[in-house]
């Protein structure tokens, strides 16, 4: 079983909030950025690996690469799992990453979106998403820092 310690949707992926106040938080010790365009893109990967904290283990998979692999994950990996959307989160869960808990960091304004807290806009797919993820049974909550309060996304939607 993966010992996945943090499961956070943040569109910017590895930046220096996840890099300092999550890592610290949740005692990881590799970050895993489960995206199929990161994946093959070395520049993008070249430019998180600079955000992450000095000696800190990051890897890149393609979603479907993270379902086939995740459960070869050595105990002595502390996994933070740091998605682009709710989408990829969903394909996860469904793939069988045993995830139970997403924490909603941010998802930017973008056309047919609407803000529904300081750093979180969503659409209507992004919405459904985090209804599937609700009757796959995984608790949503949005926090943008360990230090602020915790909020309730089914009374934002």
């Amino acid at each position: 079983m993966p010992n996945i310690v943090l499961t956070r949707i943040d569109n910017r992926l590895i930046h220096g909030q996840v890099a300092t106040a999550w890592v610290q938080y949740s005692g990881a010790n590799l970050l895993l950025v489960p995206n199929d365009d990161v994946s093959v893109n070395p520049t993008r990967q070249n430019l998180m690996n600079l955000a992450a904290p000095k000696g800190m283990q990051t890897r890149y998979f393609s979603v479907q690469k993270t379902i086939d692999i995740i459960h070869k994950a050595a105990d002595r990996q502390l996994i933070a799992i740091i998605a682009e959307t709710p989408q990829d989160v969903v394909r996860l869960v469904e793939g069988g990453v045993p995830i139970k808990k997403v924490n909603v960091g941010n998802m930017h304004m973008s056309e047919g979106k609407k803000q529904i807290s300081k750093a979180v806009c969503v659409d209507e797919s992004d919405i459904a998403a985090f209804k599937r993820l609700k009757e796959l049974g995984v608790e949503v909550e949005i926090q943008r820092v360990p230090t602020e309060s915790k909020e309730n996304i089914w009374d934002l939607i």
